[in-house]
């Protein structure tokens, strides 16, 4: 089997020779360059990891994974726009080196690309493949639809919470898996093992970052320390807080999370509000579960075991992240 830095760069190399010559430029031109802009291909790497699980060649796969990547790339290009974000992988938005009509209308022909792509698969697992991006697709956008509906709610429960990240996040990455299982010849119930582990590793790794959010270093971690504490997002620890909090401990809680001119206070209180009641150590736990989760779907797949050594690898990678 290929390792992950030789399938990273496989699909940097199919993405920097695909070149979109279509007219209008400027409907296009924002395709090649957001693609351009790198990341860790996690998602079409799994797509080709999969394949190669139950014995597929990755060539066969790569379209798909390719397809895969575009649409993922299309949904941060839509959700730039959402959040108004100014930059994305140290470069300008879409919607600010362009506006945002061209960003929508460059985001919509990514998903129809990502299509174009997703039906090279055969004819044989056709249906299948298209059925299973088809409701990938939808769960993302509800997920994405109900993470902006909970900007607007203070009556969130964890059950929603989860759910949501599981649309957002997980799906992606479970239904990658599930593909990717399909182009190698996987039978219908081991690909479902590989959607249920790559679903909880997805759950896992979103709460993993809200987890480091709170607690990471900022220079190892990559983002603000602090930023969704600072934007009262609706994460595990804040649903998880608000629910155990009682008497002084809650009414303090709600002081910070109204408090909005003093930004360096307002994540020292709530990040102590958080350690008196515990929060990261249940954080960590309900983490751990769906990696526990994960590993036994992984387990129950019937190929030989040296071949799931490079997926739990994979695990380890994405959780033990540095703090």
């Amino acid at each position: 089997m290929h390792s992950i830095e030789q399938l990273q760069a496989l699909i940097n190399k199919a993405i920097n020779d695909t070149q979109y010559t279509e007219q209008p430029v400027e409907l296009y031109e924002p395709i090649s360059y957001l693609m351009e802009l790198g990341g860790k291909r996690m998602r079409p790497v799994l797509v080709l990891v999969s394949t190669e699980l139950f014995g597929g060649q990755v060539l066969k796969a790569l379209d798909a994974a390719i397809g895969i990547e575009i649409f993922h790339n299309f949904t941060l290009m839509h959700d730039d726009i959402m959040d108004k974000a100014p930059i994305r992988r140290g470069k300008p938005t879409v919607h600010v080196k362009w506006n945002e009509s061209a960003a929508i209308l460059s985001g919509d022909v990514m998903f129809v690309e990502a299509y174009k792509l997703m039906i090279k698969v055969e004819d044989n697992i056709l249906r299948d493949v298209l059925a299973i991006f088809s409701e990938t697709a939808s769960g993302v956008c509800q997920g994405q639809q109900a993470d902006m509906n909970f900007e607007n709610r203070n009556d969130v429960s964890l059950a929603e919470y989860l759910e949501m990240i599981r649309q957002k996040t997980a799906v992606l990455l479970a239904g990658s898996m599930q593909i990717g299982a399909l182009i190698g010849g996987a039978a219908q119930n081991q690909a479902k093992l590989l959607y249920e582990f790559g679903q909880n590793l997805g759950l896992a790794f979103q709460l993993q970052d809200d987890i480091l959010d709170v607690y990471g270093d900022p220079e190892k971690f990559g983002k603000q320390v602090g930023g969704d504490i600072l934007s009262n997002k609706k994460t595990f620890m804040l649903i998880k807080a608000k629910e155990l909090a009682k008497g002084n401990i809650a009414n303090e809680l709600i002081q910070w999370i109204e408090t909005s001119n003093n930004p360096t206070a307002k994540v020292e209180a709530i990040t102590n509000i958080y350690n008196q009641l515990e929060v990261r150590k249940l954080a960590t736990f309900l983490m751990e579960d769906y990696v526990n989760k994960a590993l036994h779907a992984l387990d129950q797949i019937a190929v030989e075991a040296g071949k799931k050594e490079l997926l739990k690898g994979f695990a380890e990678q994405l959780l033990i992240r540095e703090q």
